[in-house]
């Protein structure tokens, strides 16, 4: 069943106060993953890949030997530990676990000590990589594929890579018609570095949608122009004594700017640093954002305006009942990468087949 989400309008229209930044707006596409059963044949995040039979799995051949932190559990674990978080947070009073779950945990712990007893210590050995994204190009037009193919799969390692500590990612773009034979049980790494490591299979609802720089990518010129106040009045886009007065770049970059949550194309979020410009390490072109995999899909408190008409009381009630992290509409995914931030992989414009690069913001 076909699925939607819709961005709300936005408080204010950009160009009418605004019309300089005109040559400034990006098309992107807000993924909206929902968590589902995605299946080979779609778009997915964390889902099953359309991946050939006869191709060797993807591993990381790194040694992660030196990575300690803290936490140790296995896929199995961790999508365990979730059902039962979900279910406590359904029924408040049936905490604790339930024999179906207890079977559950004492079979994951009988097979990872079995996979303990014929091979080496897991973080020494090659590491078979996640599924993160699944993208047709019948879904995403903004794709920019190498030719004759149709689908991007990205994958990372489930351990902390420098620099930066973040996860490996890895892209394979093909064509979905010259997959016949499809692989039946991908291997699973035995353990990951971090839960927010492991996607959440959901399926998609794409939306096309507008975006703008954030402030920090403007020229100063243009940043001053955002920042007078008065400006924003003259276009009638505000009221005399908006709460906003104060801090219009704020009002802009909140409400009006790049638009959170995992999507294709667009402007960067930046927050963790000023614009980082990536160059491709081939011909020295300056990059374009391809994919955000962000922890969040909105911001609490006022962020919560990019949260799509369908489910805005769910994010209104999320910000104003303080409900728990990890059962926020807003984090479908359960993905989280550096301290809840973004990751952002950029491609070449100039051909896909050069390297990628990513980058925590």
């Amino acid at each position: 069943m076909v699925f939607v989400r819709t961005t709300p309008p936005r408080p204010v229209d950009v160009l009418a106060v605004f019309p300089e930044l005109a040559p400034l707006a990006r098309p992107a596409m807000r993924l909206h993953p929902r968590p589902g059963s995605p299946s080979v044949g779609e778009s997915s995040v964390g889902g099953p890949l359309l991946w050939p039979a006869q191709e060797p799995w993807p591993h990381c051949e790194a040694s992660h030997l030196h990575v300690d932190s803290g936490f140790r559990q296995s896929p199995a674990d961790v999508r365990l530990k979730r059902r039962m978080q979900a279910r406590w947070h359904r029924d408040h009073n049936g905490r604790g676990t339930t024999p179906e779950e207890a079977a559950v945990k004492e079979r994951n712990a009988a097979v990872l000590a079995e996979r303990f007893a014929v091979g080496p210590a897991p973080a020494d050995c090659p590491v078979p990589l996640l599924p993160v994204a699944q993208l047709y190009l019948r879904d995403i037009p903004l794709l920019r594929p190498p030719e004759q193919a149709d689908l991007l799969q990205v994958l990372w390692c489930p351990y902390d890579h420098e620099p930066y500590h973040k996860p490996s990612t890895t892209l394979f773009w093909r064509s979905a018609a010259e997959v016949v034979d499809i692989v039946a049980a991908p291997p699973e790494p035995y353990e990951v570095n971090h839960d927010g490591y492991l996607p959440e299979p959901c399926v998609l609802a794409p939306e096309a949608i507008t975006e703008y720089p954030s402030s920090l990518d403007l020229s100063p010129q243009m940043l001053a122009m955002v920042e007078d106040w008065s400006r924003w009045q003259a276009a009638g886009a505000v009221t005399d004594g908006s709460e906003h007065a104060d801090c219009p770049r704020d009002f802009y970059d909140v409400h009006l700017a790049d638009a959170p949550g995992w999507k294709v194309g667009g402007w960067p979020p930046w927050g963790r640093t000023d614009p980082n410009p990536r160059h491709c390490t081939v011909c020295d072109v300056r990059m374009v954002p391809l994919l955000t995999i962000a922890s969040h899909e909105w911001d609490g408190g006022e962020g919560h305006s990019w949260a799509p008409c369908e489910e805005q009381a769910a994010a209104h009630a999320a910000a104003t009942e303080g409900i728990c992290c990890g059962q926020s509409p807003s984090r479908p995914t359960k993905v989280e990468v550096g301290s809840t931030d973004n990751m952002q992989i950029y491609v070449c414009p100039t051909s896909p087949e050069h390297p990628h690069t990513d980058l925590i913001q």
